[in-house]
């Protein structure tokens, strides 16, 4: 009797705890008592991966091929962002130093007043409305010194002030801003072709199609190989906004397959998970009328 009130008392314990209204006493064994007492979190993998992309995949003991991909994508990237920054650095360095000795605000103006007689393609300097003023739409900025700082009472200037005034030329009293909007502009627009040394000599003119017109670009072989130096440079940082945009995805991806392989893991641990089951017969003195084994997979 004793016995029996054993048998029925842990059958009936077992059924409060897990909800159970059968009349079954239940005893999970192999996977399913790893499923218990292991706790999943499918967020600590996430994390993990947004933080350092393959770590997730370690965490969830997932092939190695997967935690080597991500990383080696994360190594990549960077390698190629910090490769293309200093790349863009260095080639910025020499395009600047190759304006600073081939393009002077002396000779621009005497070019703006002196234009040279040499044509290309049966076209000359005053047949460009951008050679034969120094204004237009965009201007270098000028630092005044001397007696000419205190004559006007100012330290900077707009370049546009040169076209009324270009007797300051000469007087050493005037500096130009090498700023960023130097570099662009020098390169960029043709109202400051003259200020090239080699300008008077081997100025050329050219055709662009920019799609709904055709556009006359005026250049020399010193402003061309600056505008291309520049254009170097440039496809350099794009390349390093490239790989910072490759650096994110592989995070978001490494996140998103973590969580994905961490779930489908818990699952098939569940479907996998064998039950031994005891049945319950109050016509049998133990208390015990057989025994159930259920495979799920």
């Amino acid at each position: 009797m004793l016995k029996f009130y054993l048998i029925f008392s842990i059958y009936f314990l077992n059924n409060i705890l897990h909800g159970n209204d059968s009349m079954f006493y239940d005893t999970k064994i192999d996977s399913a008592i790893a499923n218990e007492l292991d706790e999943n979190y499918p967020g600590k993998p996430l994390i993990m991966s947004l933080i350092l992309p393959g770590s997730g995949q370690l965490y969830n003991n997932a092939p190695m091929w997967k935690t080597l991909s991500f990383l080696g994508v994360e190594l990549g990237a960077l390698l190629m962002w910090r490769n293309s920054i200093d790349t863009a650095n260095r080639i910025k360095k020499e395009y600047q130093e190759f304006a600073d000795v081939n393009w002077d605000v002396d000779t621009w103006v005497y070019n703006r007043f002196n234009p040279t007689t040499i044509q290309n393609e049966e076209m000359s300097w005053t047949n460009f409305d951008a050679l034969n003023k120094l204004t237009g739409t965009h201007h270098i900025n000028l630092i005044l010194s001397g007696a000419l700082a205190n004559e006007l009472n100012l330290n900077e200037v707009s370049s546009d002030s040169l076209e009324m005034n270009p007797d300051w030329i000469g007087t050493g009293e005037i500096q130009v801003v090498r700023d960023r909007h130097f570099y662009e502009n020098i390169g960029k627009y043709d109202q400051f072709l003259g200020g090239w040394s080699d300008a008077r000599e081997t100025w050329y003119w050219e055709e662009k199609d920019v799609g709904d017109s055709i556009e006359i670009i005026i250049k020399t072989p010193m402003k061309k190989s600056y505008i291309d130096q520049r254009y170097e440079s440039n496809q350099k940082l794009s390349l390093a906004k490239y790989s910072i945009t490759a650096l994110m995805f592989n995070h978001v991806i490494s996140g998103i397959e973590s969580v994905w392989y961490n779930q489908r893991k818990a699952r098939n641990k569940k479907n996998n998970s064998t039950k031994l089951s005891l049945i319950y017969n109050p016509y049998n003195s133990f208390g015990v009328g057989g025994v159930s084994l259920n495979f799920n997979f």
